[in-house]
């Protein structure tokens, strides 16, 4: 039977997992979300020894079931490729006290191209499976990692345009040269004067607009995402968790069976979710750590289940976590409330109009799974010198609030079962960040920054940021946050 994905907010918006992601975003404002989970054979003995693209074709093909097994062979063969620079795709380091899964060696050097490598491609398949002539246009906001492996996925992809809005003061130097100097003649981006919560309302009320819905038909086009809120991003987020617990059995480092714990950096809420489909389907999980920086908003969320976005936004050392509305957490809401979706509407319009809502009468099974804590930026900051220290080894600002609030966790619970902790992006992201924190240097440029980096950590310079000093800008536009739709309507000729 084919697997049903329904609107979070309308019981009766139901569709298959090839509508679910060409749609991106439900049209009544909601996230298309499994309604049962299917029936996957994790028999790590045999999995232990299988490549990630063969965890990935059991992963994908039991929740993107109504592709063929040729379409998915042929998605997984274009995502998984030489663009991963270890042909593991997402190898697990062991390193004193923690595994650091490191999801960072495609393209971008960020955790996003484990699904942005395949997101285009499930796209266009899914629209030749559907008959569909019109283009589809990408309209994303990123925090700092998303728009430039949605660009690199997507440029020059027949029948898209993508159109990425960042942050203009809320991302690091190497994040933003990356966007601007993205080739590709479908590519356009614009820095936003705000912060990421300005730019992803804005897209979702986008993609909310009836009228500019009607207008696109028009001409022949429609909007998706390559935001985690697209379902099509977040379930290949599934298949790296499964691939690590692997990875742990063939290893010997743990028995077929036990239970592993998960420490995630946590903004969209997006690649914890993922964790969480991977212990429904079956993986041994035993805790999910949801680790947040100084915008603590999820981690007040889980203590008090009150969610109150009323809070002063910080900027921080960890760009991609400074987020005050966590759209993917609005599909675990619904999972708590039983898949009700009235209910979840109701939260979601509270949070809207008054800034904040309260979860009463839910399953609490499902909240036990989790712990919740966050790092300041000094706790980020030591956790990088901690663990270089201890195992000569270089944590971006997103790993180490991970890492740090993973600390904390094994203080307070003496909880020793073995840590998996999500490493998110390469320290090139961050170089100053990450070069101040070990040896105490705060007036290098991002450039003389990445040198150090290079000496200290003995990782070669990855493709991703060698050249971008002098690659050629392609992006110069900003605009106010009130002025992203009419920058879509001027590139789009509407």
């Amino acid at each position: 039977m084919t697997l049903v994905y329904q609107s979070t907010r309308d019981a009766k918006n139901t569709v298959s997992a090839s509508q679910a992601i060409l749609q991106g975003l439900a049209t009544d404002g909601g996230l298309f979300t499994p309604l049962t989970y299917p029936k996957v054979d994790l028999d790590f003995e045999t999995l232990k020894n299988a490549s990630y693209q063969e965890v990935a074709k059991l992963i994908l093909s039991a929740f993107l079931d109504d592709f063929t097994e040729e379409e998915l062979d042929y998605c997984i063969e274009q995502a998984y490729d030489s663009k991963f620079d270890d042909e593991r795709i997402a190898p697990l380091v062991k390193l004193d006290g923690q595994y650091n899964l490191e999801l960072f060696h495609g393209s971008t050097i960020a955790f996003k191209d484990m699904a942005l490598s395949i997101l285009p491609h499930f796209i266009t398949t899914a629209a030749k499976k559907h008959g569909l002539e019109n283009k589809i246009v990408i309209l994303t906001a990123t925090s700092g990692d998303t728009g430039k492996a949605a660009m690199a996925g997507f440029a020059d992809v027949v029948g898209t345009e993508i159109i990425v809005f960042y942050p203009k003061d809320g991302v690091s130097k190497v994040q933003e040269l990356q966007m601007t100097t993205q080739t590709g003649a479908n590519t356009h981006v614009v820095a936003i004067d705000g912060n990421f919560d300005d730019a992803q309302t804005n897209v979702k009320h986008m993609f909310n607009d009836p009228a500019l819905r009607q207008r696109l038909a028009e001409h022949k086009m429609q909007f998706s995402s390559a935001n985690s809120m697209n379902i099509g991003r977040l379930v290949p987020q599934i298949v790296y968790y499964i691939y690590a617990y692997a990875q742990l059995v063939k290893t010997g480092q743990i028995a077929a069976g036990d239970e592993v714990n998960f420490t995630v950096p946590t903004g969209n809420f997006g690649n914890i979710l993922a964790a969480y489909y991977a212990k429904q389907i079956g993986l041994p999980v035993g805790k999910l750590i949801c680790a947040s920086n100084e915008n603590n908003v999820l981690t007040d969320f889980f203590r008090t289940q009150v969610y109150d976005k009323k809070r002063s936004f910080k900027v921080t050392s960890s760009p991609s976590m400074d987020i005050l509305v966590s759209s993917n957490l609005e599909r675990l809401i619904f999972h708590l409330l039983g898949n009700d979706a009235e209910k979840t509407a109701d939260l979601m319009q509270a949070l809207n109009q008054l800034g904040q809502y309260e979860l009463t009468d839910f399953d609490q099974e499902i909240l036990e799974l989790f712990a919740a804590e966050y790092a300041t930026e000094a706790e980020t900051s030591a956790e990088i010198k901690r663990v270089y220290d201890a195992s000569h080894y270089i944590e971006d600002p997103h790993t180490a609030v991970a890492s740090a609030v993973y600390q904390k966790y094994l203080r307070e619970t003496g909880d020793q079962r073995p840590t998996v902790i999500a490493s998110t992006a390469s320290p090139y992201k961050f170089p100053r960040v990450a070069v101040q924190a070990v040896t105490g240097a705060s007036d290098l440029t991002d450039f003389e920054a990445l040198v150090k980096l290079q000496e200290l950590s003995g990782v070669s310079l990855p493709t991703a940021v060698d050249g971008l000093e002098t690659a050629p800008v392609l992006h110069k536009t900003q605009a106010k946050a009130d002025q992203m739709q009419a920058a879509v309507e001027n590139y789009l000729g509407l």
